[in-house]
């Protein structure tokens, strides 16, 4: 099963064992578990190393040629380059720059291979192009949701 991620870059350190163990119950005992993921802070990487956790492959689609300089920030850069070389394959989009128009395209690519989605959020609806977006877009194609926010989740 191929289950892609979306989800808040900013919960708290406290937040992510909550999060681990939420994902850890999703992810158990699915066979041939594929994870894809941009591997962004918070949420993607979380879910990234519960894949890995559980034996399964990871996929990783990076927005940007420069995402890792631009948007991957010093203290998360040994995690970051840790799941990054742990990762079956390594999509990079055909953007020079991070911005709005490389993410829609990472996220597309996110529902376009996966059957179902796994979604880190708080049901916040906040701006256009984050993870309320994802979601309404999955549930357009049909695509399953599952919400992970667990009792005493907090964001920073």
């Amino acid at each position: 099963m191929r289950i892609s991620v979306t989800g808040h870059m900013n919960i708290t350190a406290a937040t992510e064992p909550l999060v681990r163990d939420a994902l850890s119950a999703l992810l158990a005992d699915i066979p041939d578990l594929v994870g894809i993921t941009c591997l962004a802070r918070g949420a993607d990487s979380v879910f990234a190393e519960a894949v890995l956790d559980h034996g399964g492959r990871l996929e990783v689609v990076l927005p940007s040629r420069n995402y890792r300089t631009a948007q991957v920030k010093p203290d998360d850069l040994p995690r970051f380059d840790n799941l990054l070389a742990k990762a079956h394959t390594a999509r990079v989009m055909d953007f020079d720059d991070a911005g709005r128009a490389a993410y829609e395209a990472a996220n597309k690519v996110l529902l376009d291979h996966c059957d179902r989605l796994i979604a880190v959020w708080d049901g916040d609806h906040g701006a256009r192009g984050g993870t309320a977006t994802v979601v309404a877009l999955a549930h357009t194609r049909a695509i399953p949701v599952d919400i992970v926010w667990p009792p005493g989740a907090a964001r920073e």
